[in-house]
């Protein structure tokens, strides 16, 4: 027997025939002798209705109430699930976040959980009741509903599977594991039949969309096994493991690319202490992510420039925020462009083999790609470019580290 967190979003539960198949999947593992929770997201479409409603009510609404409004997707689908389930014969109760509670901060719309108290469901899952848990909310220390935030479905299976001690976390999507590449973009691009904890959240910060980063780096800091596989098909997924479970890799793992980027240089910067604390400070207040900065000083040393990247939707509001600024910060000039992407090679093996970054700077200038940023890490390696080049950039750097399929 084991303890099995399973986890559907909201393409695998979009209608009810859906729901049913879920259901299917869910009496396989009761079947096996298993305890199972299951945690599901919205119906596909319902979380973007409901945030539209928030919207169109009152553009500046409190925080609490749109959290109130955007939680009741997940009521609909436990309710449903469960009773598909007690309809095939299986002892299954819906669960909401406050009531099993998920405890979580007090920031509405983006909550992080704090705890989970486990001693029902433990009771319940041991009595061989399947729990059907809304995922994406909480409740906060108000005693208010909360919501975790993009992913955050994904998020609380693992918190829920670390907090059970769970055997295995399955993210089941419309997906059937994880690809060297997005298949969309590159064909040839090969299921992995296992990938690192670090190479999945490398890949997942920088635009693969299979798995959220939050969920990923919550499962390796609580070293929860996560499987990663298909709702609508029977094939086996991809593994998500601890390094040390896997052989000494010969070449990187995949290739990872997002076009929601755009571009701000800062020009003629005061070149002093703490200039760039003031600029990424005003923006982090403003709670706007910054991913790649590169700075350079000029000939004369009394000025510099700084260059970063940043989510596109979030351009014109940095723009404005830093030209409100100018007078603090001294710079001269200011330039942007939302028309650039990122693309990443990811992978262990560059811990221990050169001439990576050689190749892949060789390959991107070969097909006369302009590469504006560069970026590192132990295991990743980013570049931006222009948007245009997106598709030519991947498909050449999966060839040229032998990633096609066989």
């Amino acid at each position: 027997m084991a303890r099995i967190v399973q986890k559907f979003g909201g393409t695998s539960v979009a209608d009810l025939d859906r729901i049913r198949n879920v259901a299917e999947k869910v009496k396989k593992e009761v079947a096996a002798g298993n305890e199972v929770a299951v945690v599901v997201s919205a119906m596909a479409g319902a979380t973007n209705q409901l945030v539209s409603f928030a919207r169109d009510i009152g553009p500046l609404h409190d925080a609490r109430e749109y959290d109130t409004i955007v939680a009741t997707g997940e009521q609909v689908t436990v309710g449903l699930l469960a009773i598909a389930l007690q309809n095939m014969g299986i002892d299954a109760r819906s669960w909401l976040g406050w009531q099993i509670p998920f405890r979580t901060d007090e920031v509405h719309g983006s909550a992080r959980i704090e705890a989970i108290e486990t001693e029902q469901l433990d009771k319940r899952l041991k009595s061989g009741q399947v729990a059907v848990v809304a995922g994406f909310q909480g409740i906060g220390p108000d005693g208010r509903i909360t919501t975790l935030g993009r992913g955050g479905s994904d998020t609380s299976a693992v918190a829920l599977a670390a907090a059970l001690q769970a055997d295995r976390c399955d993210i089941y999507t419309d997906v059937d594991g994880v690809y060297t590449t997005d298949p969309r973009l590159c064909p040839a691009a090969r299921k992995l039949d296992q990938i690192t904890f670090e190479e999945m959240l490398e890949m997942a910060s920088a635009g693969a969309k299979v798995l959220q980063t939050r969920s990923v780096a919550m499962a390796m800091r609580h070293n929860v096994k996560l499987q990663v596989l298909s709702s609508f098909n029977e094939t086996p997924g991809t593994m998500v493991v601890d390094e040390e479970m896997t052989m000494e890799q010969q070449k990187i793992s995949g290739i990872a690319y997002s076009r929601d980027e755009a571009k701000v240089t800062l020009s003629g910067l005061p070149d002093k202490p703490g200039i760039a604390a003031a600029i990424f400070g005003q923006l982090a207040d403003a709670h706007i992510n910054v991913d790649m900065i590169v700075q350079s000083a000029a000939a004369d040393g009394q000025s510099t420039d700084i260059t970063f990247s940043l989510g596109e939707a979030d351009l014109d509001k940095a723009v404005g925020l830093l030209e409100a600024a100018r007078g603090d910060l001294g710079f001269a000039e200011i330039s942007s462009n939302g028309k650039v992407a990122k693309v990443s090679i990811i992978g262990t093996a560059m811990r221990t083999q050169a001439g990576i970054a050689k190749t892949m700077f060789a390959i991107l200038a070969e097909k006369g790609i302009n590469l504006q940023v560069i970026s590192t890490s132990e295991i990743k390696i980013s570049v931006l470019i222009e948007a245009d080049y997106t598709e030519l950039a991947v498909r050449s750097l999966h060839e040229a580290f032998g990633l096609e399929s066989a």
